[in-house]
């Protein structure tokens, strides 16, 4: 017996952990569609303009991860460049260059994992919020153009926004959008070495040239399949972990920073 003033979940309590939830089966296709849309987007010409804050946003965290190795490792960083279009390249002296190399695709990969938790969970998706949003203001310190800042603010405005939309539910999508984008990184980075001819080469590019015996295609390969890997498994850590109903999430969510 329950005592009257407890509120019951309304999850079932017998349900395997590893099997989702109708609203968890959701997100499992949204991810999917999410990582389409932003392979098509990232290489349309105009259409990739118009996600230049979010690409900052991808591409300014995957350098950082290759400074703070670089640090870690008793690196000096020499000069780094975030640009949507040459994309990124941080220069370092000394260190460990193996590890900072691997650390640009390994962080992006564990921080996407991080936004792609919060489609799961309304109240995930509101405290990432607040790293998004520094994270797309951030990088304006280096940018100069006029319609990239313009987009910032309209993607800061949607972040903002969308904590008022059914009690901050749009928010978990956004914060999922942006999981993928980091999460599948690599991807975006070799389109933009492939298509693109971007002035600053892919990881997987400086990874042939400090390993020629292996070449670029299979460092691709070996890292797109890690970062697949990383993103099944916190599509894993979701399902197990996060198994409210809609109205849980609204009545858990209410108690921080209630919309």
């Amino acid at each position: 017996m329950y005592p009257r003033d407890v509120p019951i979940a309304t999850q079932a309590p017998h349900t395997p952990p590893l099997t989702p939830t109708h609203d968890q089966i959701v997100v499992l296709y949204v991810t999917v569609v999410y990582a389409v849309v932003i392979f098509g987007i990232w290489n349309i010409p105009v259409a990739r303009t118009l996600i230049n804050p979010l690409k900052l946003f991808t591409i300014g965290w995957h350098e950082f991860c290759h400074i703070v190795a670089a640090v870690l490792t008793g690196g000096t960083i020499s000069s780094v460049t975030i640009d949507p279009n040459l994309g990124g390249a941080t220069i370092v002296e000394g260190g460990r260059p193996p590890i900072i190399l691997a650390a640009g695709y390994v962080g992006s990969s564990v921080f996407g994992g991080a936004f792609i938790l919060a489609g799961f969970d309304s109240l995930v998706a509101k405290i990432l919020s607040f790293v998004l949003g520094l994270g797309l203001i951030t990088p304006l310190v280096l940018v100069r153009d006029k319609l990239t800042i313009l987009l910032t603010l309209f993607y800061e405005g949607l972040l903002v926004g969308f904590w008022f939309i059914g009690h901050a539910q749009a928010l978990r999508w956004y914060c999922l959008f942006v999981g993928v984008m980091n999460t599948f990184y690599v991807i975006w980075d070799l389109t933009d070495d492939k298509f693109f001819r971007k002035a600053n080469d892919s990881d997987c590019t400086q990874f042939n040239l400090m390993f020629p015996r292996i070449s670029a295609h299979v460092w691709a390969c070996f890292w797109i399949m890690f970062q697949t890997g990383v993103c099944i498994s916190f599509l894993f850590i979701g399902i197990v972990s996060f198994k409210l109903s809609t109205e849980d999430m609204n009545t858990q969510a209410a108690v921080f920073l209630p919309t």
